[in-house]
């Protein structure tokens, strides 16, 4: 699912006194954004390791969605260490070093 996609679902209905489809609201309520470590600008890259461009750079105090996960270069970070790369749009990732999920392992599907 890309960011667009996401996008779209979420201005679905609720304007003009229409609601939205019940599968737009429940697809939106299913998406969870985890906060980025505090203080941290961070690169977002084209693919799960340091060596892939970088794509743009989160603001301090951004919140992410983790669309899917895969495994990619080693990262250390404020929460750890992980090969745990998190897919945030479409052909954008994240080491899951730097975000809270509260978790050591997966919190999405397995990307691809």
């Amino acid at each position: 699912m890309s960011v667009d996609s996401t996008q779209k679902i979420e201005n679905t209905g609720g304007e003009g006194g229409e609601s939205a489809a019940p599968e737009s609201a429940s697809v939106a309520a299913a998406i969870t954004y985890y906060p980025v470590a505090p203080g941290v600008r961070l690169n977002v890259r084209s693919g799960p390791a340091t060596s892939y461009g970088i794509v743009r750079v989160l603001a301090e105090g951004a919140r992410v969605p983790i669309f899917c996960q895969t495994p990619g270069q080693t990262i250390s970070g404020p929460y750890g260490t992980t090969k745990v790369w998190d897919n945030i749009g479409d052909g954008e990732y994240i080491s899951d070093a730097y975000v809270y999920t509260g978790s050591d392992g997966y919190v999405a599907p397995h990307c691809g």
